[in-house]
């Protein structure tokens, strides 16, 4: 069902990742500015997805793990990407840009956990029957 706590916290990984792509606008990683684009567009529709397939709880809990790598992936190319800019890291003009796909990844682990609690009343239950 959509009105559970996991598709909150989905959700809410959802919007980080819609945030990190509206203030990612300006990046150059690798020579590409379609990296972070990108993986940011695979990101929300691996979240829609998740969200929608709600009846299977172990293909959520794969779209999360997938979608909490390419988190870790964004994480590791911003990171990068502050560090090469000039000015250090102390330059106070940098973005928050890595701060987004860290709240997806909280956010994921959040759902992972309460979509095992699920799965794992559904067994207790069915054990009864």
């Amino acid at each position: 069902m959509l009105q559970r706590i996991q598709t909150v916290w989905i959700f809410l990984a959802v919007l980080g990742s819609v945030f990190l792509n509206i203030t990612a606008q300006d990046f150059d990683i690798l020579g590409r500015y379609l990296t972070i684009n990108a993986l940011t567009v695979i990101l929300i529709l691996f979240g829609v997805l998740s969200i929608f397939s709600f009846k299977n709880r172990k293909r959520q809990i794969l779209l999360n793990n997938i979608s909490i790598f390419i988190n870790a992936l964004l994480i590791g190319l911003l990171t990068y990407w502050l560090l090469n800019l000039s000015g250090g890291i102390q330059f106070p003009e940098k973005g928050i840009e890595p701060i987004f796909p860290l709240i997806s990844v909280i956010c994921l682990l959040l759902a992972n956990i309460y979509i095992k609690k699920d799965e794992r009343l559904v067994k207790s239950v069915d054990r009864l029957r």
